[in-house]
């Protein structure tokens, strides 16, 4: 599937909860079901600066994909991280680049975030171009 498609489900998907409180269990489901991140990757060097909780995360390049792992200590922001990862992870560096996040405006999930939430979610975004970016520098190498 591509970004865009599975941005797309996405946005179904939380059309179908009719309030927040729905919603944000639905994030804490996701969260559960992050495969668990190898405990090599938890070094301070994967952790995602702006995080107001402890998110580690790690990219590979396989094939000519980027794939992630991620974990957070707190429940909510692995269920965000999930979701970012369920769009990203498995992706060409280019296609992440040249995507854009409005699906995060689409299904609301910034503006019911609290501002310290909210920059975290920038921060992981951010985080995830930029191993995008150092991914695609080793396949044009």
């Amino acid at each position: 599937m591509t970004i865009k498609e599975i941005q797309e489900e996405i946005i179904d998907e939380f059309s179908m909860f009719e309030d927040w409180m729905e919603r944000y269990e639905y994030i804490i489901e996701l969260g559960k079901s992050l495969p668990i991140i190898d405990t090599e990757y938890k070094l301070d060097e994967n952790l995602i600066k702006g995080c107001q909780s402890k998110v580690w995360m790690f990219s590979e390049l396989e094939k000519d994909t980027v794939k992630f792992t991620a974990d957070s200590d707190a429940i909510l922001t692995k269920g965000i991280v999930a979701l970012l990862l369920r769009v990203y992870s498995g992706q060409k560096p280019i296609d992440i680049l040249e995507s854009n996040t409005d699906f995060l405006d689409k299904i609301g999930l910034k503006e019911h975030l609290s501002p310290t939430r909210a920059n975290g979610l920038v921060s992981m975004i951010k985080q995830i171009k930029m191993y995008a970016i150092a991914q695609q520098s080793k396949l044009t190498t």
